[in-house]
């Protein structure tokens, strides 16, 4: 016997795009089978509940995932009368009264049940389950300690799971000091200026987008002056400041659409939809959303706030262009406004996910953890019709017939998997890109020291030899050898080649003899 949000969600017809990862069932035994997106549990005869909308919604409520775009379309399904009774009938009862909150936090709507008076305050939702609200809100009607961490119009949940708490027990400050033991801070900060034009590049390629010099040193300057500074990142004001810095002056769209938006790609007969973003109407009160969600979560877990600020950025794809390149200077932000990185350390993440197949390819799976189910759903609701101007300038005949029922699902995404995602990309772009930067820079001044060895000359000549040297495999080209004639000189060359290659191999150089 199904039991549980399940057998709610069969009786009322829901259909949702994010499914329920926990399916519940009566038999004879207490069993788990669980995956990373699907847990079915199965209890024995004594955990039956009763087979009314109130006995299984109490048996999701105490034994399975609060999921906010199930809760939406079941309240909208059932209207309010199967809550009003519940909550008649038990008046103090936790469940219940939860079931009441949530329905007017969800809906809006005000059921004809009296205030409580007594009771003890409980939660929304367990701190043990989700990323919450760091300061509860007390709903004295329901004598509920509102923890969500976001708005009716915006609340992004990211569950506590066992893969997620694995993947948080990476501490980036923790790292970042054994680089800073390892190779000095000096150097570690060096390394930090070359890697935020690195992750401007690497930012631009995520984007299919040329490699204009301009541009890249654009996006790098964005990163630098406003990363960890901006007093408000998701105000309009702050979005409309780093846009106008990531697209320049000249750009054909700035400022918050207000036109319908999707991703795809465009093909010589037609586009192909990948995704497709909230209507424009509704695009300010999902901001302010995502807002209080960065506001009410500080002081929780940094990997995983910068996951859920970008990514859900990112899906409510809010501004007329350069959302991709904001979803990403929002991790950084993030980070570095949560002091889990120092400030003026920029992390390449997209370096990271340019460069590594394992993270280029995650990058578009954990898209895909939202995308791909939600075009599914909705595949057959767009559509290329007439050709009209939007307020924004946008002329688009693009055509979406699906905006209300869609909005229970960009309202409530469940970020759980970027957050995993973001927490492993950001420990292998300390461990690896980071590390690897700071190496080559250790051992660049080492061979720029030791070139001066053999011969004197100024940092200029010494970088440009030692690039040379190393970009011809360790040998003098005639090229370089014609600009500095002294290279000709057979026995001198090895000296110097040896000083550059030993410094970068790590090891002492050795004696040339002449």
């Amino acid at each position: 016997m199904q039991v549980g949000f399940k057998a709610l969600e069969t009786q009322f017809g829901i259909a949702l795009v994010q499914p329920l990862r926990v399916e519940s069932v009566i038999g004879t035994t207490r069993s788990v089978r669980e995956s990373p997106y699907r847990v079915q549990n199965q209890y024995p005869a004594v955990y039956r509940p009763a087979d009314s909308f109130s006995g299984h919604f109490e048996f999701g409520l105490k034994y399975e995932e609060i999921h906010l775009e199930f809760l939406a379309r079941l309240f909208a399904a059932c209207g309010p009368k199967p809550l009003e009774q519940w909550c008649r009938a038990e008046p103090f009862g936790r469940y219940a009264r939860r079931a009441g909150f949530f329905y007017e936090w969800l809906t809006g709507q005000r059921l004809d049940v009296p205030d409580l008076t007594r009771g003890s305050y409980v939660d929304a939702v367990s701190g043990n389950a989700c990323l919450t609200r760091t300061e509860a809100v007390r709903n004295r009607r329901w004598r509920i300690n509102d923890n969500l961490p976001g708005t009716p119009a915006f609340c992004p949940l990211v569950r506590r799971t066992q893969a997620l708490a694995e993947a948080l027990q990476f501490d980036p400050c923790v790292a970042l000091a054994e680089l800073d033991r390892q190779f000095g801070e000096d150097a570690l900060m060096r390394a930090a200026a070359w890697l935020t034009l690195k992750e401007s590049r690497a930012s631009f390629l995520i984007e299919h987008e040329a490699d204009e010099t301009d541009r890249i040193k654009r996006f790098a300057r964005v990163m630098a002056d406003h990363c960890g500074k901006l007093d408000e990142p998701l105000g309009t004001e702050s979005l409309a400041l780093l846009q106008k810095g990531i697209l320049g002056e000249t750009a054909l769209r700035l400022g918050v659409r207000r036109s319908p938006v999707f991703v795809g790609q465009a093909t010589i007969r037609d586009d192909i939809v990948h995704y497709i973003g909230p209507h424009f109407s509704a695009l300010d009160g999902m901001l302010d959303g995502l807002k209080t969600f960065e506001r009410t979560t500080r002081g929780r877990e940094g990997l995983a706030r910068a996951a859920a600020i970008a990514f859900g950025f990112v899906y409510l794809h809010p501004m007329s262009d350069g959302n991709g390149r904001i979803h990403r200077f929002l991790i950084n932000d993030s980070l570095q406004r949560d002091e889990a990185i120092p400030a003026g350390v920029v992390l390449p993440v997209s370096a990271t996910i340019t460069g590594v197949r394992e993270f280029g390819h995650g990058y578009d799976r954990v898209l895909d953890v939202f995308s791909r189910p939600f075009m599914r759903r909705y595949d057959t609701a767009y559509r290329f019709g007439q050709m009209q101007t939007y307020e924004d300038g946008t002329r688009s005949n693009f055509v979406f017939d699906a905006y209300e029922d869609a909005s229970h699902a960009w309202r409530y995404p469940d970020l759980t998997e970027h957050a995993i995602y973001t927490a492993r990309l950001v420990a292998h772009t300390i461990r690896h890109e980071m590390a690897d930067e700071a190496r080559v820079l250790v051992r660049f001044q080492s061979a720029q020291q030791r070139i001066k060895d053999v011969l004197e000359m100024p940092d200029a000549d010494a970088v440009r030899m030692i690039r040379a040297i190393r970009e011809n495999g360790w040998r003098v080209s005639g090229k370089l050898a014609k600009e500095y004639p002294l290279l000709n000189d057979h026995a001198l060359a090895l000296r110097v080649v040896e000083a550059v290659q030993s410094a970068f191999e790590d090891r002492e150089p050795v004696p040339i003899i002449e």
